[in-house]
């Protein structure tokens, strides 16, 4: 709950931004110059590619979300507390690397799987790669529409 809050007051600040910067690039627009038209056009291109960032990360996580719901409705979520943990807290290097070579073979095994496709995304950001984490992600919620 407190992460939806979180996201709630960053999005609502960033409205507030992108309304208060496209103000700025009506006023620029409005000048009737070329240098103030340029500079209008390039800051109102910063609100919409703002919200557009906004709107893809919301939409990233509200569909992780719904898939994970659905693992855990049929007992299929990742499950990492079995495995060794260093003091900070995080699964053991050896132990993440093993973990998320059994992930891979279920990726190869059923390529076409949403649901490998996801506990590989785990599996990556288990052992610390988060782009990959991520990438890996889409293609499970591409699979999974």
């Amino acid at each position: 709950m407190k992460v939806r809050v979180t996201v709630g007051v960053l999005i609502a600040a960033l409205a507030v931004y992108f309304v208060l910067l496209t103000g700025r690039a009506v006023a620029l627009l409005q000048t009737g110059e070329v240098v103030g038209i340029l500079l209008g056009v390039g800051v109102l291109i910063l609100p919409l590619l703002g919200v557009w960032l906004v709107y893809s990360n919301l939409r990233f996580g509200w569909e992780t979300e719904k898939m994970a719901r659905e693992l855990d409705a049929d007992g299929l979520l990742p499950d990492v507390s079995h495995l060794p943990r260093r003091p900070s807290g995080r699964v053991d290097r050896d132990a993440a690397d093993s973990w998320f070579e059994e992930r891979r073979a279920e990726v190869e095994a059923s390529p076409e799987d949403w649901r490998a496709w996801f506990r590989l995304a785990y599996a990556y950001d288990v052992a610390g790669d988060r782009g990959r984490a991520r990438e890996t992600m889409r293609k499970a919620i591409e699979l999974h529409a």
